[in-house]
């Protein structure tokens, strides 16, 4: 079992935090989290580009080999793996795993379980130790059968992925549910309006990831922090320094935390 995979059999939920950028990743990693994720929107929007239409391959490969180096264990939203041929995903999955990552995240955007589960088969054989996260649409996408779900779950399973997600579910007896039929760990997107970490856990959910949350939360901080000032009020919230950021990119190694963070027109630190 690679340390990656291990870290989704502690009894206790691997939360992955999902970053778009160097700068992102670095300050999540300074916050001790041992493993960080992509995201494929995050990633796409800050080049002006739409998301799941495979147009970011080469900057997702330019991030991972800019990330797969870092501290922390590195997984990568693959879209669909940007190809409909099995052999071209097992390809690109051998570039990511030659940059640095142990994981990849595949969606089937409710294609043929068939050419999901070819392509999951693919990347194991070309990379046995890549940790293959498979993920179905069907919650997302469609309409949320849980027929349909465990259909598709069980091909992956098949194939050898050795996690599967499903993305917008969040009612608790149908993840528990999840949990007793599967054999892989279940992968929960966290929402806002559905269970807790902790309760996700209780529910024997073993990772649970922020997907593009932490990308819209910082646009939302940015948008709300110009409405603040054109309408003269005090800001919100933590601001890191300039020389924090900068020691981003220059050291890799120093976050924002809140201890070092300042409140701006207080000169204190903030609140989180």
């Amino acid at each position: 079992m690679t340390p990656f995979s291990a870290l989704h059999h502690t009894g206790t939920p691997l939360l992955l935090p999902n970053a778009w950028d160097h700068a992102s990743a670095t300050a999540l990693a300074a916050q001790g989290f041992e493993a960080i994720g992509t995201t494929s929107l995050g990633v796409a929007a800050a080049a002006g580009l739409p998301d799941g239409t495979a147009a970011t391959m080469g900057l997702t490969l330019r991030l991972a080999r800019q990330l797969g180096r870092g501290s922390f264990l590195l997984s990568v939203d693959a879209e669909d793996g940007f190809h409909q041929d099995p052999d071209e995903v097992a390809e690109l999955a051998c570039e990511l795993a030659e940059a640095g990552a142990v994981g990849i995240n595949l969606e089937d955007g409710l294609a043929s379980v068939r050419l999901h589960a070819a392509k999951i088969s693919a990347v194991k054989a070309a990379v046995p130790d890549l940790f293959v996260n498979a993920r179905t649409d069907t919650y997302w996408l469609g309409d949320g059968s849980h027929a349909e779900t465990c259909r598709r779950l069980d091909a992956y399973q098949q194939a050898g992925a050795d996690g599967v997600f499903v993305p917008g579910l969040t009612e608790a007896a149908r993840i528990a549910g999840l949990v007793k039929i599967l054999d892989a760990p279940l992968n929960i997107l966290y929402s806002p309006f559905g269970p807790t970490l902790a309760h996700l856990g209780d529910l024997g959910v073993s990772r649970v990831s922020l997907g593009s949350l932490l990308y819209r939360r910082a646009l939302g901080a940015a948008l709300d922090t110009a409405a603040d000032i054109r309408a003269g009020r005090p800001l919100r919230g933590i601001v890191p320094t300039y020389a924090e950021v900068q020691a981003l990119s220059e050291e890799g190694a120093i976050g924002t935390r809140p201890d070092r963070a300042q409140d701006v027109g207080s000169g204190r630190v903030g609140p989180s």
